[in-house]
């Protein structure tokens, strides 16, 4: 069991996702998606930095060569943080009409993986799973996706882990490390409709996943091979979007929430909601990998 959950950055984020902890500069990122901002945590200055980039941004990856990468509206870009400058790189040719990027990370090889979904609200299959090479070009892997969220790899880098919230399943794929394919995919795990929508997820030392559902005020840590429900981290609101390992030794869980759809009068009862909170779970996670383009 987790310690008590505490509150990092109340941040009142309409729909706060993209977690990620970097390693190398000891900062966590996240982003508001439909604000457009991109946030910047340094828990060792206590500030959270944000950038304004104009256009809903669905996640954030560090970059090797510096700065951050971004899934946003319009495609794959490149964040300054000096300048603040954002720069398209590539926008997928076949991309549906009325859709944007959402969720995503990058694989150990240093692909840059997001998917799309569709701004009509419950359109099943709109969406696709993309991936951006180092060279900027732009690969389609998973077609018919309703909203794309999370995504992992295993240790050994020969398993993929993918949710596409509506479908309620977390997904297995054979994944190749050298060239990025991905092949045989089948379900792993089926959610409850009733207990809320899966979103984004991470994975630990152990191989062991984290999934936020959204709608439950839980995050849920599964051992993907039984499908067992191995521990719950409680929060204390319900929309709870994201979670990353993060901190100096990768104990630490950061987790993302949202207001999103919230009348006034529900914010009011859920003062913590938009809130950036942290728990320790009692096991590590593993480094994000940085995009090598």
């Amino acid at each position: 069991m987790a310690d008590a959950v505490e509150v990092v950055v109340n941040a009142g984020a309409e729909h706060g996702e993209g977690a990620i902890w970097h390693a190398q500069t000891h900062r966590f990122y996240w982003v508001d998606i439909m604000k457009g901002l991109v946030y910047i945590y340094d828990p060792a200055a206590n500030t959270n930095r944000a950038i304004n980039v104009g256009q809903p941004v669905g996640t954030v990856v560090p970059r090797r060569s510096g700065g951050l990468m971004l899934a946003v509206e319009r495609g794959f870009a490149a964040l300054d943080l000096e300048t603040e400058a954002l720069t398209i790189l590539a926008d997928p040719a076949d991309r549906a009409p009325r859709t944007r990027f959402n969720d995503g990370k990058c694989d150990p090889a240093g692909r840059f993986w997001a998917g799309t979904m569709s701004y009509d609200s419950g359109v099943i299959g709109a969406g696709a799973l993309y991936c951006l090479d180092a060279d900027h070009k732009v690969w389609p892997r998973v077609a018919n996706v309703s909203i794309a969220n999370g995504i992992v790899w295993t240790k050994d880098k020969r398993t993929m882990y993918f949710i596409d919230t509506l479908a309620y399943t977390l997904d297995r794929f054979d994944y190749d490390h050298a060239t990025g394919q991905i092949s045989n995919r089948r379900p792993l795990i089926c959610f409850p409709e009733t207990q809320g929508f899966p979103d984004g997820m991470a994975i630990d030392a152990e191989d062991k996943v984290w999934v936020a559902v959204m709608g439950s005020g839980r995050v849920f840590r599964y051992d993907p091979e039984s499908a067992a429900l191995l521990s719950t981290v409680e929060l204390p609101t319900p929309q709870i979007t994201s979670c990353a390992f993060g901190g100096p030794n990768l104990d630490e869980l950061y987790i993302t929430s949202s207001t999103l759809g919230l009348s006034p009068e529900a914010l009011a009862n859920d003062p913590l909601a938009g809130v950036l909170f942290k728990a320790r779970p009692g096991v590590q996670g593993v480094p994000a990998d940085e995009y090598a383009g």
